[in-house]
C-alpha cells in the first residue's frame, strides 16, 4: 500500500504527535508499505522533497513551539503528491497541511483518514491574548465546529483515546471514530537496548548519583502545568531526600519557568536541558528514577507510556486518559497539587527496594499493550475500511419528492440503488442531486429506509382502521427490525401528525362498544388491552351516567332473555346475571335490571318446562339407573336446574317409575 502522512510537525521536532507519526511510519515500512511524509519547514519560499519527505514552506510560530504555519494551497506540491501514486492519505492535523491533504484527496479522488491528536479547547489561550471570556467562548465554539467538519468529511477517523472520542462526540459528531492508542517501538526503551555508558556519563555530567532524579520530557508550555511540578519539587526536603528535577524539551514558557525555579528552589536542583534528539530520549529515561507530568490536556500521553516502557514509576494528575494506564501504588501515583506531589514522592521514597522493584516490573508489564505492532494493524484496518468505502461510494443520480418521503436513485459502476428517505433526513444530510455518497452514508440511508418503510406500513394500516399507540407499537415490534429507539421516534412522529390519537381512538371505541351493549367494566378492560392509559380511560368513561348504564344493561337482558329456553326461572335469572357480568356491567346495575325484568309468563309456564326437563333427565339416566336410583338421579338433576322442590315432587309423582 502507498500511504502519505500529512503533518504540521515532524522530526527533528520532539512531541507526542511526532512520536506517533514516526512510530506509524516505521511500523508501516517494516511491514512492506511505502510511506511518504508531507510536512512543513521554516522556509518562506522553498519546497524540499528528499527521501520521501515533502516539506512545504511556512512560518514558525514561536509561541507554538515546533509548529510551522503553511498555506493549504501548493500547486507544485500537489503535482509531486500526484506522482506518489497513493492509495490513501492520512492527515494528523486539522489546519495548514491538513487542509492541503483534504484538497489533494478530493482532487485525486483518494480516501482520507484523519487522526485527531490535540484537544484544541485547551490551547485557545494562545490566541486569546486579552483574556476575554467572550472570545474564549467563541474560540471554543469555533474549535467544535471545525473539528466536526474535519471528522465528518473524512473517510475514516481515529482517536488516540476514549477521552478524545467522548470530547468529539460532545461536538455532535455522529460518524464512527476508532479509538486506537498510539503504539511505540517498545524495544528502544528496553534496558538491554540502551547504551548504559551514555546513561552513566549523563548521570555523572549532571551530578545525579546518589540523588532521586525526577524527569519531565516534552513541550514546555502553559497547558503542561510544569509550574505545579516545580512548586511541588521545591517542597521536597533536600536534606532528607537529595533530588534533582530534569526537564527535557523547549517551548514558549521556558524562560518563565527558569525564573520560577531560580526563585523557589535550591540552586542547581532544577536542570533545564533544552531540546534533545529523539533517538537519545531513552537515555534520559534510564538516567532518572521517576517520570512526572502534571498535564491534563493529553489525548493519550505518549511520554507516560515511554516512561513505563523504560521501567519508571510515573507521577501524574488524575485524568480520564490515564485511568487505564496508571494504577496507583502499582506502577505510579496520582497527585492533586504541589503539596500532594511532595507527599507522594515521600511515600515512594519510603518503599523498600523490593517495593520499588515491583513497581518497575508492573511498569514494564503495563506498557506491553501499547506495542506498535497492535497499533499498526489497527490503523491498517481503518485504511482498508476507508479504501473499501471510497470504492463503494455512489452518485446521487436523481431525487423524487413525495408525501413526507424522497425517493433517491444512487449508483456506481457496480450497482444501482433506490432508497426511500424521509424529508427530514434528506434536509438534515443536505442531499442534492449530484452528491457523492460515501458507503457510510449509503449504509445510514439504508438503515433509515427501514424506518421509512415501516412508517408507510403504519400509514396503510391506520388508513384501514384506527389504531392505538400500543397496537402500532406491537405491529412494529412483530413486523420490522427497528430497535426500540427507532420505534419510539416513529410513533412520536405519527402522533405529531395525529395519525395516532389515543384519546380520540378511546372515545370512538366507547361509542362502538356502547352500541354493542357492553358495560363499563368490559369497555375499560378492552381499552386497557388496547394500551390506552388510565388517565385517558378515566376522561372518556366519566361522561357515562348510571341511567345510561342501566338502559344498556336492560336492552342486553331483554335481547338475551328470549334465547334462554327450557330453563327454570331461577336458572334463567342466573344466566342473565352471568351474561350481564360477562359484558362488564356492575353488580348494582345488574340488580336494578333484574328487578325491572318481567318473569310472569316464565313463572306460569314453569311446570311445563319442568315436565320436559324431567322426561329429558329420565331418558338421560335410564341407562345407568332404575327404580329409586333413577328417581333420585332425576330429582338431583332438576334441583340443580333451579326448579322449586315442591314442583319437582309434583312432577315426579305424576311420572311412572319401575319398581326395583
Amino acid at each position: 500500500m502507498r500511504i502519505a502522512i500529512f503533518t504540521d510537525t515532524y522530526t527533528p521536532e520532539i512531541n507526542g504527535v511526532v512520536s506517533s507519526i514516526v512510530t506509524l511510519q516505521e511500523g508501516l515500512e517494516a511491514m512492506g508499505h511505502d510511506v511518504f511524509i508531507v510536512t512543513t519547514h521554516a522556509s518562506i519560499l522553498s519546497i524540499s522533497y528528499e527521501n520521501r519527505v515533502l516539506r512545504l514552506p511556512g512560518i514558525q510560530l514561536k509561541q507554538m513551539y515546533g509548529y510551522v504555519l503553511t498555506s493549504p494551497l501548493h500547486i507544485r506540491a500537489y503535482n509531486i503528491v500526484k506522482e506518489m501514486d497513493l492509495d490513501i492519505l492520512h492527515a494528523h492535523t486539522e489546519f495548514g497541511i491538513g487542509i492541503f491533504a483534504r484538497i489533494v484527496a478530493r482532487l485525486m479522488h483518494k480516501p482520507l483518514v484523519v487522526t485527531y491528536h490535540t484537544t484544541y479547547e485547551d490551547y485557545t489561550h494562545y490566541v486569546n491574548v486579552f483574556k476575554s471570556k467572550t472570545f474564549e467562548k467563541v474560540a471554543k465554539k469555533t474549535v467544535s465546529q471545525l473539528s466536526k467538519l474535519y471528522i465528518e468529511t473524512s473517510d475514516g477517523a481515529i482517536s488516540p483515546s476514549e477521552k478524545t472520542k467522548l470530547m468529539l462526540q460532545g461536538y455532535g459528531i455522529k460518524r464512527e471514530i476508532k479509538v486506537i492508542p498510539t503504539g511505540l517501538n517498545l524495544d528502544r526503551f528496553k534496558k538491554e537496548n540502551v547504551n548504559f555508558n551514555e546513561v552513566n556519563h549523563l548521570r555523572s555530567e549532571l551530578d545525579l548519583d546518589g540523588k532521586l532524579t525526577i524527569l519531565y520530557v516534552g513541550r514546555i508550555a502553559k497547558e503542561k502545568s510544569i509550574d505545579l511540578v516545580i512548586e511541588g519539587f521545591s517542597k521536597i526536603d533536600q536534606d532528607k531526600i537529595p533530588s534533582r528535577l530534569v526537564i527535557v524539551g523547549a517551548g514558549p514558557q521556558e524562560d518563565e519557568l527558569k525564573e520560577l525555579a531560580n526563585r523557589i528552589t535550591e540552586k542547581g536542583t532544577v536542570l533545564f536541558l533544552g531540546k534533545r534528539a529523539a533517538h537519545t530520549i531513552p537515555i534520559y529515561y534510564h538516567a532518572c528514577d521517576i517520570f512526572v507530568s502534571a498535564s491534563l490536556t493529553e489525548t493519550q500521553g505518549m511520554t507516560f507510556i515511554e516512561a513505563l516502557a523504560s521501567g519508571k514509576v510515573v507521577f501524574a494528575r488524575e485524568d480520564s486518559v490515564l485511568l487505564d494506564l496508571i494504577v496507583p501504588g502499582k506502577n505510579g501515583y496520582f497527585f492533586t497539587d504541589a503539596i500532594d506531589f511532595r507527599n507522594k514522592i515521600d511515600e515512594y521514597n519510603q518503599l523498600s527496594q523490593i517495593g520499588k522493584d515491583n513497581i518497575i516490573t508492573n511498569a514494564l508489564l503495563s506498557s506491553l499493550p501499547y506495542d506498535r505492532k497492535v497499533f499498526i494493524n489497527n490503523v491498517l484496518n481503518v485504511y482498508q475500511n476507508a479504501i473499501t468505502q471510497a470504492q463503494e461510494s455512489m452518485l446521487l443520480k436523481s431525487v423524487k419528492h413525495g408525501n413526507d418521503v424522497v425517493e433517491c436513485e444512487c449508483g456506481n459502476k457496480n450497482r444501482n440503488l433506490t432508497i426511500l428517505v424521509s424529508t427530514e433526513m434528506f434536509v438534515e444530510l443536505g442531499l442534492r442531486k449530484g452528491n457523492e455518497l460515501s458507503q457510510e452514508t449509503i449504509e445510514k440511508l439504508l438503515e433509515h429506509e427501514q424506518a421509512v418503510k415501516a412508517y408507510q406500513s403504519c400509514i396503510r394500516k391506520i388508513s384501514v382502521k384506527d389504531r392505538s399507540r400500543k397496537e402500532i407499537y406491537d405491529f412494529l415490534i412483530e413486523n420490522t427490525t427497528l430497535d426500540i429507539g427507532q420505534i419510539n421516534l416513529l410513533i412520536e412522529h405519527l402522533e405529531s401528525r395525529k395519525y395516532i390519537d389515543d384519546e380520540a381512538y378511546a372515545k370512538d371505541m366507547v361509542t362502538s362498544l356502547h352500541a354493542l351493549l357492553q358495560g363499563k367494566q368490559k369497555i375499560i378492560q378492552t381499552l386497557r388491552k388496547k394500551g390506552i392509559s388510565q388517565e385517558i380511560i378515566d376522561r372518556v368513561i366519566q361522561t357515562d351516567t348510571l341511567e345510561n348504564e342501566v338502559e344498556n344493561a336492560l336492552a342486553l337482558a331483554e335481547k338475551v332473555k328470549p334465547n334462554i329456553k327450557d330453563k327454570s326461572v331461577r336458572l334463567k335469572k342466573q344466566k342473565l346475571t352471568q351474561k350481564l357480568m360477562t359484558q362488564g356491567f356492575d353488580f348494582n346495575v345488574i340488580e336494578l335490571v333484574m328487578r325491572s325484568l318481567n318473569f310472569t309468563d316464565d313463572e306460569k309456564g314453569e311446570l311445563d318446562v319442568l315436565r320436559k326437563a324431567a322426561l329429558k333427565a329420565k331418558r338421560k339416566y335410564a341407562s345407568k339407573f332404575n327404580g329409586t336410583g333413577l328417581r333420585n338421579a332425576v330429582f338431583g338433576y332438576l334441583d340443580h336446574q333451579g326448579f322449586n322442590l315442591d314442583d319437582i315432587y309434583i312432577i315426579l309423582n305424576e311420572m311412572e317409575w319401575d319398581d326395583e
